[in-house]
């Protein structure tokens, strides 16, 4: 038996539209992504049960449930190279909220992948299981995208490359950064996201876009996080998507009055994040959100540092 845990991440980070994500986890040692359980069963294929907070928010049906069409993509794949899954039952703690901007199907995929290939002795090794969550959350997003997937897995700050069989690669973080992450507790479709976006952009924008990517790489990987901080801006998304999340636009003048480095968008939404180097700020910006951004009983906010573990599975009684 096995227990696999996946973080929650943050993509995009305002200045990575599609091309970077940070796994994160809070620094009071909260839970802040999903688990599997996972055995071997006697019943034929697999079973799935759900658990944890958010676990009324998913699909009744099992067999809708994305944990069960892990495992039958993982089967499938394991058969191609001539060998046979084992029958398993999989229990889903879901403790991320969906549609959140805080990497909740990618959690319940990578960990889901991560129990299999475990439980499986690791037959099929990293680079085809990462393929194989990417396929996975390409069929909830409408799109194969590894911004979420990579820091889930990998953990750390990930910079998306897929050019030449490397998946992503891993940028150096910033240890005196803490992230504020906050969940309101209303949804953000990501294909209604996307929808709200422009089929195209002017070159001004798409240049600014370019070189304050390049810019925030080339900070990571000489540790200029006050140059890294100045880039954090979106051209690309956040003009647009501000508008499906009320308080947004309040939140981020707030943390700029009391020092934030940058405050974003967590993915498509309605997550925010905000970056401070003091922690008494940071929690200053952690009880704001909670008296004015917060919106129902669903939400939440955590004070973080970029969780470097990522995904791991471990054996249990």
């Amino acid at each position: 038996m096995y227990k696999a845990y996946a973080p929650a991440s943050a993509a995009n980070l305002s200045v990575g539209f599609d091309l970077l994500g940070a796994a994160l986890k809070p620094i009071d040692g909260s839970l802040l992504g999903d688990e599997i359980v996972i055995s071997a069963n006697d019943t034929k294929g697999c079973d799935v049960s759900v658990t944890g907070r958010f676990a009324h928010k998913l699909p009744t049906d099992p067999k809708q449930n994305i944990v069960y069409q892990a495992y039958l993509m993982y089967k499938d794949a394991l058969e191609k190279e001539g060998k046979t899954a084992l029958d398993v039952h999989m229990e889903l703690s879901k403790n991320l909220p969906v549609c959140s901007g805080l990497g909740s199907s990618a959690a319940s995929v990578v960990a889901a992948v991560v129990a299999l290939d475990a439980i499986h002795d690791n037959a099929l090794g990293e680079k085809k299981i990462v393929e194989l969550m990417g396929a996975l959350e390409g069929r909830i997003s409408g799109s194969i995208h590894y911004d979420n997937v990579a820091p889930c897995y990998y953990g750390g700050l990930q910079l998306i490359v897929e050019e030449k069989g490397i998946i992503s690669t891993t940028l150096p973080d910033f240890d005196n950064w803490y992230w504020v992450s906050c969940f309101p507790g209303i949804k953000v479709s990501t294909s209604a996201a996307r929808q709200i976006l422009p089929t195209s952009y002017d070159r001004k924008n798409t240049i600014t876009f370019g070189r304050h990517l390049a810019t925030f790489v080339h900070a990571c990987h000489t540790g200029d996080d006050k140059l890294a901080a100045s880039v954090l801006t979106d051209v690309i998304a956040e003009p647009y998507r501000a508008s499906l999340i009320p308080g947004f636009s309040e939140a981020r003048e707030y943390g700029s009055s009391i020092g934030a480095l940058a405050t974003g968008i967590s993915g498509s939404g309605s997550s925010v994040f905000s970056i401070f180097e003091d922690l008494e700020k940071a929690n200053l910006m952690k009880d704001y959100l909670e008296k004015n951004f917060i919106a129902n009983e669903d939400g939440f906010c955590h004070v973080c540092k970029v969780d470097r573990r990522g995904a791991y599975a471990q054996v249990i009684d």
